[in-house]
């Protein structure tokens, strides 16, 4: 009798355990589908800003009120494939005429003031007239990234951008601009 109290008693306290494990799974889910995502970053097209084989915060609700914002730092599903998660920052935003001329990106005919790059570009591109609700992304790495200037669908639509990434975690703790 004492033996099936004890057995009862373990049975009981492993479900509890087991609720408590599923609900934290569940959350994390959840969370992880929702509201957050990590990320590592295989490639070296972000460099000197993200270095390859860091890892990443992306926030999927920044997007939620307000629309990207040129210099943003994105995650977004590749636009020739709609499946590769891809890593750029925003460059030139709906509406505008986006090219690169002697080195530089030129925004409507202006030159771009800050480019996030001290990196000067190596071939001209464009001129791109960039659609509604569509964005032009680079790499910080400009002339070791494969973006907007070289797809074969230029544009990375709104709908396809995951969010925004905030900060790295791995190998150091940094916001990211």
């Amino acid at each position: 009798m004492r033996e099936n109290k004890l057995i009862r008693r373990i049975l009981l306290e492993i479900l509890d355990c087991s609720k408590v494990i599923f609900f934290a799974l569940a959350a994390s889910m959840i969370i992880k589908n929702t509201v957050v995502a990590s990320a590592m970053v295989p490639t070296g097209s972000m460099e000197e800003t993200i270095m390859t084989g860091s890892r990443i915060v992306i926030n999927r609700l920044a997007y939620v009120a307000e629309a990207p914002q040129r210099g943003d730092i994105v995650s977004f599903y590749y636009p020739d494939d709609g499946e590769t998660l891809y890593l750029k920052r925003v460059m030139g935003l709906p509406g505008e005429i986006i090219e690169g001329i002697d080195g530089y990106v030129y925004i409507d005919g202006e030159k771009l003031a800050n480019d996030y790059t001290s990196e000067t570009l190596d071939n001209d591109f464009g001129p791109f007239m960039i659609p509604e609700g569509c964005y032009f992304m680079m790499g910080d790495n400009r002339n070791n990234s494969w973006d907007s200037r070289y797809w074969q669908n230029h544009f990375v639509e709104q709908s396809e951008i995951i969010g925004k990434a905030e900060f790295e975690y791995y190998p150091e703790i940094k916001v990211l601009k």
